[in-house]
């Protein structure tokens, strides 16, 4: 069982390998972070995909058959309260947390290949910004059923798709269909089981091509806008273009070879 993470040209591919139906254990969620850790570092690496081995689920969630150590209600608090440690093995709460407070203004995106639930779709919601599934995909968030809701919550869900679809998953713990979750707006696409990875990767070919410093902007712009009034988010986004500009004008030659190559790139300044 593992999280590979594998570089093709500027992409950077995490598949996470642990049949039968790809959990998450403490370790991969440890493994995943450093991985992540990489591709943000790596200004080689322009985009992200996210999968699951083989046909049958992206991810099952947490394995609920884990090891929890024993510990008593002050150890709790405090390895709640407390950051993750390399010397430490790895448990619940743990490496999840630090993943998702992780900043990142790199695109993933999520190629989804069967069952999506729990861990599986909090990630995918998460972390990845542009999401395909095959036809066969399902998603949702059953752990209600168990007592543990919260995850609605910690996604924001209401904000990134209709509130009544949010509450209709939270609330009765449904998995939904592909298509179901692309009229939902969760899903970009959805596309026969062969044509999954062919289609995150053309995807992703298309982002690598273009320029780096354009979609990190483009990424946090979007990202720290949303929480923004509209004056705030205007004067934000006006000096993080003016600095993208003069750093493009500054290796003109690169600048304009990317102007040459993407008929969308904007031909004159603002």
């Amino acid at each position: 069982m593992t999280i590979r993470y594998e570089k093709q040209g500027h992409i950077g591919i995490f598949t996470l390998d642990n049949p039968p139906v790809n959990t998450w254990t403490p370790q991969q969620h440890k493994d995943f972070y450093h991985h992540l850790r990489d591709f943000l570092q790596d200004d080689g690496i322009h985009v992200g995909i996210l999968t699951g081995e083989g046909e049958k689920s992206f991810s099952a969630g947490d394995d609920i058959k884990s090891p929890r150590p024993k510990r008593t209600a002050s150890e709790q608090v405090t390895l709640h309260l407390s950051e993750s440690r390399e010397d430490q093995a790895p448990e619940y709460p743990g490496w999840e947390r630090d993943i998702l407070s992780m900043r990142r203004f790199k695109p993933i995106i999520g190629a989804v290949n069967g069952i999506c639930v729990g861990q599986g779709l909090v990630y995918l919601m998460m972390l990845t910004d542009i999401r395909i599934a095959a036809r066969h995909a399902q998603i949702g968030l059953p752990e209600i059923a168990w007592g543990m809701g919260g995850a609605g919550g910690a996604m924001r869900l209401s904000r990134l798709i209709p509130h009544s679809s949010a509450m209709y998953m939270l609330l009765t713990g449904e998995k939904l269909s592909a298509q179901r979750a692309l009229d939902y707006t969760i899903l970009n696409e959805v596309v026969e089981k062969e044509d999954l990875m062919p289609r995150a990767l053309e995807i992703a070919q298309r982002i690598a091509n273009l320029p780096p410093t354009a979609v990190r902007v483009e990424m946090e712009a979007s990202s720290r806008c949303m929480d923004m009034n509209r004056e705030d988010a205007l004067a934000f986004t006006d000096h993080l273009y003016r600095l993208q500009r003069l750093g493009a004008e500054a290796s003109l030659p690169d600048f304009e070879k990317h102007l040459d190559r993407s008929s969308t790139a904007p031909k004159e300044g603002k």
